[in-house]
């Protein structure tokens, strides 16, 4: 089973109980993707982008990275699950996959403790 598809239904924050080694290492392999700072940068803009897509052509110049290096990135980020794409002509378009972020979001909450 892809790993974006566990991740979304394995893992409750990490903070509230216990976390079971399957879940542990699906969230680790997501938290290591996004260990990498031009990974980051690549949602980033992707997030703030006014259509929620990106082509790799549109990614070079503000990373100041080659194509062929930002196509890796791409690559690693769709096949973790972050990323979906749709092919258009020769160009692919990428956005983010709210589900897979929601699921990363949610490890990290902490809970409130209520004051006594």
């Amino acid at each position: 089973m892809k790993l974006s598809k566990l991740l979304t239904n394995c893992c409750p924050p990490l903070l509230s109980g216990f976390i079971k080694a399957e879940a542990a290492a699906q969230l680790a392999a997501m938290f290591r993707v996004l260990g990498e700072p031009a990974r980051l940068q690549i949602l980033s803009i992707i997030a703030s982008h006014p259509n929620g897509e990106v082509c790799v052509c549109e990614l070079t110049e503000p990373l100041g990275l080659s194509q062929p290096t930002v196509s890796h990135h791409l690559k690693v980020l769709y096949e973790t699950g972050l990323l979906q794409k749709e092919r258009r002509g020769n160009w692919i378009y990428y956005s983010l996959v709210p589900q897979q972020l929601d699921a990363l979001r949610n490890a990290l909450l902490i809970p409130q403790r209520e004051d006594t």
